[in-house]
């Protein structure tokens, strides 16, 4: 007999104190907290899916009362002052993009890729704009060391309220694919499961999904 999952609510945290700051993203971190001292007026945040884009622009967009938008939006108007546009990717309007990059007004960009692979993979063709985006100050945000999935495993399970002993965690994560989205994915598994079987988030229970015993 298992439990029936409710649908609950899971907070993310998003505040600038639940950022992961490790040596493979503090820089970016950096860059963003030194704002309105930036050295230069945009910049750009890159690395998979998870991996703390949207939260780190999410906490420089409070801190400047900059609007979020989508990169998808950018041909509906651009709202004036400081900006991020999120997920730059194929497809995105040149010449809304390129506008942005002119005005000289703060601007955070997000993408999966670094913008010096923006022309070659989203087919840019404007030749000002391949070279703005070229020179455009840019930040990784992905490594994949142990103490950067340790944090973000740790803070997963605290967004849902989940207290996980660090021994479990560390079994966890030496167990998957080292990727933000794949911890991501596998720690949504582990609560469900632990609420639908009235189970403790154990190691044994992260063994039993990893071997297919737990759907």
């Amino acid at each position: 007999m298992t439990q029936l999952v409710l649908p609950l609510e899971t907070r993310t945290a998003l505040g600038r104190s639940d950022f992961i700051v490790v040596p493979a993203n503090e820089r970016a971190v950096a860059f963003l907290d030194s704002y309105p001292g930036w050295t230069a007026p945009a910049a750009a945040l890159y690395g998979p899916p998870a991996s703390g884009k949207s939260h780190l622009a999410a906490v420089w967009a409070q801190s400047s009362g900059a609007c979020i938008m989508e990169a998808a939006d950018l041909q509906g108007g651009i709202p004036d002052g400081p900006l991020v546009v999120e997920n730059i990717a194929a497809g995105v309007a040149e010449a809304p993009l390129f506008a942005l990059l002119e005005r000289g007004a703060p601007l955070l960009l997000t993408a999966q890729a670094p913008p010096s692979e923006w022309p070659h993979n989203f087919n840019l063709s404007l030749p000002d704009l391949v070279s703005r985006v070229s020179a455009l100050l840019a930040f990784p945000l992905w490594a994949p060391d142990d103490a950067l999935l340790m944090g973000l495993a740790v803070k997963l399970f605290a967004d849902r309220q989940l207290a996980v002993p660090e021994s479990v965690v560390s079994h966890m994560i030496r167990s998957l694919e080292r990727s933000p989205g794949a911890i991501r994915d596998f720690v949504a598994r582990a609560d469900a499961a632990a609420l639908a079987a009235k189970r403790p988030i154990n190691t044994n229970l992260i063994n039993d999904l990893l071997d297919g015993r737990v759907l």
